[in-house]
């Protein structure tokens, strides 16, 4: 098992030295090839993809979940989108970040270049395999899938399909490798080769992220889990208000950019929330408030550990505040630093919400479900940085380059 793991990350190294020196129009062909070749294998992908879904129902898995797992032609459309997205984008290998010249006419040049072998660990999302692919490639990386169990078949036919556009364009086929085993111990293998793996980036629920980054010997690059906060202020609109977070929450429940916890001023509270539960309850969400929210609105009552829950389903949590100053020192508290959303008329509201805030999205008047690549305009996303080093927020292809310096002399010496 491990054997072939080891087999896999060396040819990725060999793969590596080809792929980084490949030029912008070569890349792109095996982008575009992929693009076309996702569009005429519809019906192998959602094949494949159906035996995923199949057994996760079986085996009793949360629609909100399930819903993470699914490919349907709106999704296959969306990986072809991203495709296309990428493939219009600046390479951003070889740009030069900064220079100058030294008064004895040293010239000194910082430029992008690839971070070499990537490996991913993430869970259910057949997508995810499409999007880091296209970063990694365009960007002159090779890398390392390891996706979960729940997607496997998913993931091999995806594969399969990225292969076929590495031969046609005259790439390496082991650009991309896909880790089949589905033991857990794998992940520990992947994440002690130092040497031979650059970059680990965990893309899945806490527990993995937090396992990843506290047991690798590699470097990580950590996405953070999602309890993201949404703060209706007291002058906020709010029928509007109302729009956005329930979008924020039940547009797509499984995913990190949900909205997990909402704060309401005092002030508007009694306007929202019944305004808020009407649709909640159409739309089967279990609300957990505090004993203030319980006296406007009937709901469960929330516990100290629901302000630190990522539900990643039909659940919010809401506590009513008095202040501005405390639904800031709540999200100080409670924040994964991901995203954060505030609802309001007032600007002195939103610029203090925005400068006090440390995650890495912080809204004014809009959901917080935006926190992805693609909306960004990158296309797609390798996931979304939680830390401060070296990448913060969605990561694209100018986060997966690393820099070095070139430097032209005339045979100068120091002094």
């Amino acid at each position: 098992m491990f054997e072939d793991v080891r087999e896999s990350i060396l040819e990725l190294r060999k793969s590596f030295e080809t792929l980084r020196l490949s030029d912008t129009s070569k890349k792109n062909s095996a982008i575009k090839c992929l693009s076309m070749k996702l569009d005429e294998n519809r019906g192998y992908l959602l094949e494949e993809n159906e035996k995923d879904v199949k057994r996760a129902r079986e085996n009793g898995v949360r629609e909100s979940l399930i819903d993470r797992l699914a490919l349907n032609n709106k999704r296959i459309d969306e990986m072809i989108k991203s495709c296309e997205i990428v493939l219009a984008l600046k390479d951003p290998v070889g740009e030069v970040v900064d220079s100058f010249v030294r008064e004895d006419g040293l010239k000194i040049y910082k430029v992008r270049e690839p971070i070499g072998v990537i490996a991913i660990i993430y869970e259910s999302r057949p997508n995810v395999t499409v999007e880091t692919t296209l970063l990694a490639l365009k960007s002159g990386n090779v890398i390392l899938l390891k996706g979960g169990s729940d997607a496997i078949n998913s993931n091999i036919a995806l594969t399969n399909i990225i292969k076929e556009a590495l031969r046609e364009a005259k790439l390496p086929e082991s650009a991309v490798e896909l880790v089949r085993s589905t033991d857990r111990s794998v992940v520990d293998y992947i994440i002690n080769q130092r040497g031979l793996i650059d970059l680990v980036v965990p893309r899945g629920g806490k527990q993995l992220i937090d396992y990843v980054t506290m047991n690798a010997k590699v470097p990580v690059l950590e996405t953070g889990a999602g309890i993201c906060h949404i703060f209706v202020d007291e002058s906020a609109n709010v029928e509007k208000s109302v729009q956005v977070i329930d979008n924020a929450k039940t547009q797509r429940p499984g995913t990190c950019n949900a909205v997990e916890t909402l704060l309401v001023h005092e002030h508007i509270a009694p306007k929202l929330l019944p305004e808020l539960k009407k649709i909640f309850d159409e739309k089967g969400v279990e609300i957990r408030g505090c004993e203030r929210t319980k006296n406007i609105i009937d709901c469960k009552l929330a516990t100290e550990e629901d302000w630190k829950t990522e539900y990643l389903d039909l659940i919010i949590s809401v506590k009513i505040v008095s202040s501005i100053d405390e639904a800031i020192e709540h999200i100080s508290r409670y924040s994964t630093k991901h995203s954060e959303s505030i609802l309001t008329e007032n600007y002195t509201n939103a610029m203090k919400f925005l400068s006090s805030i440390d995650s890495s999205t912080v809204y004014i008047n809009a959901s917080t479900r935006f926190t992805d690549g693609g909306q960004f305009g990158m296309g797609a996303e390798i996931g979304i940085s939680t830390q401060k080093f070296h990448a913060r927020g969605p990561v694209g292809l100018k986060e997966l380059t690393t820099t070095k310096f070139i430097v032209f002399g005339n045979y100068h010496t120091r002094k």
